[in-house]
Parts: structure tokens; sequence; C-alpha cells
């Protein structure tokens, strides 16, 4: 099959985050098992990088700039689906999978050129949709989670297969030092003030603050100033080697304050047998399982602060969470293997299904 990934969002190098890593996953496991697959997204253009893409499309008069850094192509253009008809007139992708921002505009571009369709759910923000998905009729829906499954039925009367995001245990796996309490993505939705009130109350723990959406220089210097006065919060710069921060952490923190669609931070940490302390709203409570510990909502930051003293200090409370939290990585509904023959099923039988 020719599969084409589509989405609103940036992509690797230009824009990193959950979705990007779930998409670039799913490419190179397709592409193992004797697929083309390529990807389409959104164009930012700043920096260096933006530069070239800009000067490749006014050179070549095409809506996109190409790149295949990442090991297979990605189009990126100021409006996925206005670069549409174009690309599946020159590629004819057999079967289309978008997610995410601007799901309906593309995916009905998509239809319109006689691509079928599988939609992927990976959050709640209906609003970045763009539309309705119950236009796509013949198409396969897959959620991230129950959670989502659950949130797209009562919404939309749409019902859908679930695959939570594949993670390849190889990538995240390490032995750690323990130094640290990590606190990924430090932005106002993933609990950056939850996060600095329990800092401040844990003043003997060591945090670990590490960018994850890419923070613009206005953001940056705010978090600066932020963090400035904890002598134990330490601020380190995003990485495509999740080792060096797993590798040095005991604890995950995730005191997210919006709906959560799965964690795939969570996932990624029990890898290596580390423990999350989280919110217990949206699908986190699916990620984090019995592999760490859920905050109810409303807790203040003087529990959340108490039940951290705890796993950083009781080491019998700590190794049995964190044995937990390594088989939980194992269980076989994240098992990549089976995730992946799942997911090849869903395309098959959405590409079967196209009238083209």
């Amino acid at each position: 099959m020719n599969i084409l990934f589509s989405f609103g969002n940036g992509h690797f190098p230009e824009f990193s985050g959950g979705v990007q890593s779930s998409t670039d996953y799913l490419v190179k496991a397709m592409q193992a098992r004797g697929h083309k697959a390529s990807v389409l997204c959104s164009l930012f253009g700043d920096g260096t990088f933006g530069l070239v893409a800009r000067l490749k499309m006014k050179l070549t008069h095409r809506p996109w700039a190409t790149d295949n850094g990442l090991g297979y192509d990605v189009r990126r253009a100021w409006k996925a689906w206005d670069a549409v008809p174009t690309l599946v007139k020159d590629d004819r992708p057999d079967v289309a999978v978008v997610q995410c921002h601007n799901t309906v505009p593309i995916g009905a571009e998509l239809q319109k050129q006689g691509v079928p369709l599988v939609v992927y759910f990976r959050n709640v923000e209906f609003e970045e949709l763009g539309g309705d998905p119950r236009q796509f009729s013949g198409a396969q829906f897959i959620s991230n989670s129950q959670f989502t499954r659950s949130r797209y039925r009562e919404a939309f009367g749409i019902d859908s297969h679930v695959i939570p995001p594949s993670i390849d245990v190889a990538k995240y796996e390490t032995e750690t030092t323990g130094r640290y309490v990590t606190f990924i993505n430090p932005v106002a939705k993933k609990g950056l003030d939850r996060a600095l009130e329990i800092a401040a109350l844990c003043p003997e723990i060591e945090f670990l603050f590490v960018e994850g959406w890419p923070l613009n220089p206005e953001q940056e210097a705010s978090l600066n100033a932020a963090i400035a006065p904890f002598k134990n919060i330490t601020f380190m710069r995003r990485t495509s080697d999740m080792r060096t921060v797993y590798g040095q952490t005991k604890i995950l923190l995730a005191p997210s304050q919006w709906e959560e669609t799965w964690g795939r931070v969570a996932s990624e940490a029990h890898c290596s047998g580390i423990p999350v302390l989280a919110a217990n709203v949206g699908g986190l409570g699916e990620a984090v399982g019995p592999g760490g510990v859920l905050m109810p909502v409303g807790s203040g930051a003087a529990d959340w602060a108490s039940e951290l003293k705890r796993m950083w200090s009781d080491s019998d409370h700590y190794a049995a969470l964190s044995q937990t939290a390594r088989a939980y990585a194992r269980r076989p509904e994240i098992d990549p293997a089976a995730q992946i023959d799942q997911f090849e099923a869903i395309l098959v039988q959405a590409s079967g299904s196209g009238k083209r």
C-alpha cells in the first residue's frame, strides 16, 4: 500500500510532540512491512529550516516543500488541504491517515479526490478538527485511548477502534541515576504552576524541567523568570534522545491541567521502571495505570508534595511502584507488534472499501 499520513500540525524537526513521535513510529513500521509511507503536514517557515522550505516551494512551483531526512518523504505546506489535489495526482495514495489539527478540511479534500480515509483521534479539542467528522462516510476511525473513544462516541456518535500510542521500548529503556523528579513540557496546560508549587514544597528534591513543545523566546524568558528563584530546578532543552532524560529520572511528574487523551511520557518512563505521579484526568489514568500514583482532581499542592515525598523516600513503596511500572510497559494492550498488526488490518480494510 501507499499510505499518506496527514495533519495540520508541524512535524519533526520543526515541531515535536506525542503526535509527531507516534506518527514517525507508524510510518517506519509500515515501511518495515513493505509499504510506502509519507507525511503531509503544516509548514511553520521559521528559521533556517523554514527558509530552505520556502525556497524549495518557489523553485519547484509546488504547494509544498519536500524533505526526507527522517527516512521518508515529508511534504510541508502552508495549508495541507490545498496541497492535496496535486499530491494525489502525483503520488496516488491508496489510503490516508488524517489526525489532529484540521482533520476535517484535509480529510474532506482527500475523500473528494477519491482517497479512502482512516481518521485517528488523538485529542478531544473538537474545535481543532476544523469541522464535523461525521461527514466522513465509509471512513475507519481509531482512538488513542478508551477515554478518547468515549468522548467521540458521546459528542458525534462515532465509534472507533482503540490503539494507544506505540512505544518502542528499546528507544526509551535505560538505567537511571535517579537524580531528579522530571517534569516534561513545562507549559501551563501541562501543569507548570502546580509543578512550581510542588518544587517549592520539596526543597530537598531536585527537579528537572524538560522542554517539550518548542518554546519561543517570550515563552522561554517567562519560564526562566519563573524558575529563577528555585535552587532545586534545572532546565533542559528538548532532545531527540529521551534516554538522556530518563537516565537521570527517579520519578516522572505529570500534573496536567487539561484532558490528556493518553500520556505518552508516562508510557516512555515506564520502560525504565520509572513510576509516575500524575493528575487523574482524561486518558492519563489509562497511561499511568498501576505504574504510579494518580492524584484526584482538586488535590492541593500540599497533597501532591506529600505523595511525592513518600515516593521519593520510602524505598519499599518506590520499589513496588517501579516493578509495576516496568511490567505495565509490557502489557499486551501496548505490545508494538500487536498494535501494528491491528493498525495495518484497519488500513487494508479502509483501502479495500474506498471507491477510486
